[in-house]
């Protein structure tokens, strides 16, 4: 039985403690700051796949991972009793021209051999009150979209483990290899480890207002994401500002977001702000998840940058690590090896 040390309860940090926990290594988790305290503390929780084409290996991973998701939240869910309000009911994005639905079209060809069975992107007419409004009166409509909220997923993690006996801790020793998913605290340590840049924070601010949309697709439409939560909320998000002067303030720039969701759906025109939340994501410079051995420490691995589609990579994330530090295996996309960020 292998013992492991995750540092960083974030989202990669308990998934990944999870599916080794799962596969019988002994784990510890450790963040000073707690579970969830980071970026992956916010509202949003889109899990929405890159668009079908251009076919490469960060987007096949992306598949892999979307599809695993519903398995992979319904055990943690089953295992520890929290719901982490993960449900996969597609996405509606507008059609703002003729150029446009040219363009969805030929992605909708592309979807059916890229994704074949597993999901589609199609197009359709705009219509019910949960609908972006739209120039054409069309719609994109894919069904792999998934999303979830992220303060409860992450604890849904924490309670799936507590059913195994592992607690996230403040502090602790290092015991066996250990797996560093430390966000933005972390790609700073690694870049001073290298001498050189391997990542930054970029800032995204969120907000929830209460609308019940339950059961209903996300939309994306004029750069923001509007997310229907199962608790009767709604997220609306995010910016991303590589510079600010204060990480966890939201300002006028969340205000414009909020309006702009209200522009795109008119049923959220009088849905009240309950709140209102920014913190800063780690970026790798690659732009991919960082992941692998960290280079010249023995034991050390690295699980970082998973900007704005870590919830969604998580699950095959944590699969890829665990093959990795428990059975020497690397089924890493090879854009994806800390190396690519150096």
């Amino acid at each position: 039985m292998a013992d492991i040390t995750v540092r960083g309860a974030g989202i990669f940090g308990l998934s990944i403690a999870w599916v080794c926990a799962s596969r019988g290594a002994r784990v510890t988790v450790v963040d000073p700051f707690g579970p969830g305290a980071g970026s992956s503390g916010g509202l949003v929780g889109a899990l929405a796949p890159h668009v079908p084409e251009n076919w490469n290996p960060k987007k096949a991973f992306q598949l892999d991972s979307l599809l695993m998701a519903r398995s992979f939240w319904h055990d943690v869910h089953q295992e520890g009793g929290v719901d982490p309000g993960y449900a996969r009911t597609g996405r509606l994005q507008p059609i703002a021209d003729q150029a446009a639905l040219a363009l969805a079209r030929r992605r909708a060809l592309t979807a059916r051999d890229l994704w074949g069975d597993n999901a589609t992107w199609d197009i359709c007419e705009a219509d019910g009150d949960w609908a972006p409004l739209s120039p054409t009166g069309l719609l994109i409509r894919d069904s792999l979209s998934a999303h979830l909220h992220p303060r409860s997923a992450c604890a849904a993690l924490v309670a799936a483990l507590a059913s195994r006996g592992i607690t996230v801790r403040e502090k602790s020793e290092d015991k066996g290899s250990v797996i560093w998913a430390t966000g933005v605290h972390g790609l700073q340590a690694l870049s001073e480890s290298c001498g050189r840049p391997v990542g930054n924070g970029v800032k995204g601010q969120a907000a929830l207002l209460r609308h019940d949309a339950t059961g209903c697709p996300q939309i994306f439409a004029d750069g923001v994401h509007i997310i229907p939560h199962s608790d009767g909320t709604v997220a609306v998000g995010s910016t991303s500002e590589r510079e600010y002067d204060e990480a966890a303030g939201t300002d006028a720039q969340l205000d414009a977001v909020v309006a702009a969701a209200r522009e795109a759906v008119p049923a959220l025109a009088q849905a009240e702000v309950i709140d209102r939340w920014a913190g800063v994501r780690p970026r790798a410079r690659s732009r991919a998840p960082m992941l692998g051995a960290w280079p010249d420490r023995d034991g050390h691995f690295i699980a970082n940058g998973g900007f704005k589609i870590g919830f969604g990579m998580a699950p095959k994330v944590a699969q890829v690590m665990a093959d990795l530090v428990l059975d020497g295996s690397d089924t890493i996309p090879e854009g994806f090896h800390v190396e690519a960020s150096l």
